[in-house]
């Protein structure tokens, strides 16, 4: 690791260039083979049941490993793990190709790769969040997580707006694309030199090293009160899954459509997080981030009821917006109180946390759509989410005192 990294100049540093270019690689590729794979389940299903299960295959792999993951992140090269993750990812978008393209790809086998994606985005996602403090010193670490964080919304605009043009020339050829992209980030990956840890690999294996980073988590009120928040917002408040319903049937446009709807979010995410990068957090975060909150659940609940596209545009950028306020705060605070040691494990709960509850709130919103309707499910959603961060200003007291992001 290069000790004279200069803030003003953080992508200019080689090896955080390459990692920054990997996630924004494959987190395009992941929005690309998600907006695919929910447009094929429902034209195959036309079923808002069919589009949680989708939801549901994700999250069942990722519950069940992501704790392991942790511990296995702690233990062996980070970076490798990264690796071997992203080739399987692309061996399965390679797969998806193979069955659109032969015509034999149906609902079994799209949850089989939902799956199969779920589980190696359980081994990558934590694993390289504990890889970046092993790419820059630690006094750049806030402005990595920043620029961080702006490359996976950059992938969000991205991603989805790609998948939904491309989607006009056939399944197939989204799936081709993320296939190439996907390698392609395993190659940056593998490029990337790190800062090695010590005595990793002697650490004990046990049960207890294995909820190791529960108990860390649980010992932090800060932490654990942000993460948890998160994961019930999202599970109430989470509208990714009934995109391709808006579209079809409330909007009535097609997949260039769905594309903007994906990219939405992202557009406003990524103008806010760039803001963050250049004028970071410095005092009331814990208020700035039930602000964020209440903010976020407004936003669903207008996007619930707009019959305009523009307007929904409008309201998924300011929902991107503020969820990332949440995001960089979360991160932040994981990356600056938690040592190397158990930075994996600790960054497995998160990921167990708040991705699982992606996965969740997405089988949620198929689910109760199925009985109540879409609309109503978006709505109740926004109006949980307003609920959630009222209550947690209740439990969590230390947050809303929080006023830096390096104390609790």
């Amino acid at each position: 690791m290069d000790l004279k990294q200069s803030e003003n100049n953080i992508l200019k540093q080689p090896f955080f260039a390459k990692f920054w270019i990997s996630r924004i690689l494959s987190s395009t590729s992941f929005q690309m083979l998600s907006v695919a794979i929910g447009w094929q389940m429902y034209e195959l299903t036309q079923d808002a049941f069919s589009l949680g299960m989708v939801g549901l295959a994700q999250f069942i792999p990722m519950l069940l490993l992501t704790l392991f993951v942790g511990q296995i992140a702690d233990r062996y090269d980070r970076r490798r793990i990264v690796y071997i993750s992203l080739v399987i990812e692309a061996l399965t978008a390679a797969f998806l190709l193979l069955g659109s393209m032969g015509g034999w790809l149906g609902p079994g086998q799209i949850l089989i790769s939902a799956a199969l994606i779920g589980a190696c985005r359980a081994f990558e996602g934590p694993t390289a969040n504990a890889l970046l403090p092993q790419i820059v010193s630690k006094n750049i670490l806030p402005r990595a997580i920043s620029m961080s964080t702006t490359a996976i919304q950059t992938a969000l605009i991205l991603g989805p707006t790609i998948g939904g043009v491309l989607l006009a020339f056939g399944a197939s050829t989204v799936y081709f694309l993320a296939a190439v992209a996907l390698m392609v980030s395993a190659l940056f990956t593998y490029l990337v030199k790190v800062e090695q840890v010590k005595n990793r690999k002697g650490a004990t294996v046990s049960l207890r090293s294995f909820f190791l980073g529960l108990e860390y988590v649980k010992s932090k009120p800060v932490i654990l009160g942000t993460i948890s928040m998160d994961l019930f917002v999202v599970l109430l408040g989470g509208v990714t899954a009934l995109l391709p319903i808006f579209v079809q049937d409330i909007l009535q446009t097609g997949p260039w459509g769905l594309g903007l709807l994906r990219a939405a979010p992202a557009v406003g995410a990524i103008i806010v997080s760039v803001v963050l990068a250049y004028y970071p957090l410095k005092k009331s975060v814990g208020m700035i981030l039930f602000g964020a909150i209440a903010v976020y659940g407004l936003a669903t609940m207008v996007f619930a009821i707009s019959t305009n596209l523009v307007l929904s545009l409008l309201a998924l950028m300011v929902v991107g917006g503020s969820d990332v306020i949440s995001m960089v705060i979360r991160s932040s605070l994981v990356q600056l109180q938690t040592p190397d040691e158990l930075r994996g494990r600790v960054n497995a709960v998160n990921s167990l946390f708040t991705g699982t509850s992606f996965q969740m709130g997405e089988f949620r919103a198929g689910v109760m759509a199925s009985f109540i309707g879409t609309v109503p499910t978006v709505f109740i959603g926004g109006i949980g989410s307003i609920l959630v961060a009222g209550l947690w200003m209740y439990l969590f007291p230390s947050i809303r005192k929080l006023e830096s992001l390096s104390k609790n």
